[in-house]
Formats: C-alpha cells, sequence, structure tokens
C-alpha cells in the first residue's frame, strides 16, 4: 500500500498509456466493415460472394438477392463448399452485423483472403432502400 502511495503518479502514468495503446483497438472493434454501397460496387465490379451467417427462420424473413445462407454455427464446416474460390471477394452479413463481424475472423481462418462485412448488416441494407428477397 505504501508503494501505491509514494508512486501514485508513475502508476497514473502507467495506467493512461495502457489505455491509449488500447484505444486504436476498441475503435476499430466498433467501426467494422463497410457500407451498403460499397456492398454493391464490391458485388458488381468484383462479383463478390454473398454469405448471410443468420438463422433460417431470420434468412427466410428476408435476404440480399441471391445471398447464401450459411448460419454463423455451421460456418466453419460449410464455407469451404459453398465458396470454393478463396481469393474471391466474400461479404459476410447478418440482421445487425454482430454475427458477421464474428464471421469474419472465421472465413480469415479457412484461407479466404478479401473477407468483408456489412456495417450495420441487413437493417443498414435496408436503410438504404436496397432490394431484399424472401426465401
Amino acid at each position: 500500500m505504501k508503494f501505491i502511495v509514494d508512486n501514485w503518479m508513475l502508476i497514473s502514468i502507467a495506467m493512461l498509456s495502457g489505455g491509449m495503446l488500447l484505444w486504436p483497438i476498441l475503435q476499430g472493434a466498433a467501426a467494422t466493415g463497410i457500407s451498403p454501397a460499397l456492398a454493391v460496387q464490391l458485388m458488381n465490379r468484383e462479383k463478390a460472394a454473398v454469405v448471410d451467417v443468420s438463422e433460417f427462420s431470420e434468412f427466410a424473413a428476408g435476404h440480399i438477392v441471391g445471398a447464401k445462407n450459411i448460419p454463423l454455427g455451421e460456418l466453419e464446416t460449410k464455407l469451404p463448399t459453398a465458396v470454393k474460390n478463396k481469393a474471391m471477394p466474400l461479404l459476410l452479413v447478418c440482421r445487425t452485423g454482430a454475427r458477421s463481424g464474428r464471421a469474419v475472423a472465421i472465413a480469415k481462418k479457412l484461407g479466404f483472403s478479401q473477407v468483408q462485412t456489412l456495417a450495420g448488416g441487413l437493417a443498414a441494407w435496408r436503410n438504404a432502400n436496397l432490394p431484399t428477397e424472401k426465401a
């Protein structure tokens, strides 16, 4: 306890610098993904494969036109067979963008090199008045 009292300023500086080192990591986790407009460009220009990682019921209620449905829990086993070319752009989508953010790490672990997630998920897609379809 005496050490903490005697060195309170050094401890404060150490904690502040540690927080400053973590700040970019926390910022990056909050601001992941591409906008719906960039997603459309990726789909049209580079023929990106669109994979919806939502559950079957959510996918049936509405999804991006042409998207394949592979729930997040099955992604590791089914993605390599659904998208054979690991060098082609891959766009991962879910309802809000949270699950697709986790799916990016799985896809990269499987060897997919150009993986993106839709920031805001299907909700952002609909807010941009882009087309969806129901299964």
